[in-house]
Formats: C-alpha cells, sequence, structure tokens
C-alpha cells in the first residue's frame, strides 16, 4: 500500500516536477534559456545556504559573478 508523502516529500517533489517542466521549456532558447535557470537555481543555493547562517554561497556567487563582468565587459 502507498503511504502518503509529508509535506516535506510532497514539496520537493513539486520542485523536481517545476524544475523539469521548466528545463522542457527553456530548451529551445539555447544558451540563453540555460543560463536562466542556472541563474535561478544559484541565487536558490545561496538563499537557502545563507538561511541555515552561511553566507559563504552569497560570496562565492558574488565572485564568479564578478570575474565573469571583467572576463566579459571589456
Amino acid at each position: 500500500m502507498n503511504q502518503p508523502m509529508t509535506n516535506a516529500e510532497r514539496r520537493a517533489y513539486n520542485q523536481r516536477r517545476h524544475a523539469e517542466r521548466r528545463r522542457e521549456l527553456v530548451a529551445d532558447r539555447g544558451s540563453q534559456g540555460l543560463a536562466e535557470l542556472w541563474w535561478d537555481q544559484a541565487r536558490k543555493i545561496a538563499r537557502d545556504r545563507a538561511a541555515q547562517g552561511d553566507e559563504g554561497a552569497w560570496n562565492d556567487l558574488a565572485l564568479t559573478l564578478a570575474n565573469y563582468c571583467r572576463r566579459y565587459s571589456e
């Protein structure tokens, strides 16, 4: 018999389904769509880590973006 999902399991399941649908929708947009997906995922990770008391993810993301901007702004 199937056990009902807990709220956390349901949330994780819904997040995976949403992410899969987004990947399918942006696939036709190529690299730009993929970059937008990665940007959203990076912010989510940084927010989640900060909520756990770890600001390091935001610092790493800021450094990565600063390096990218320096590389491509010329």
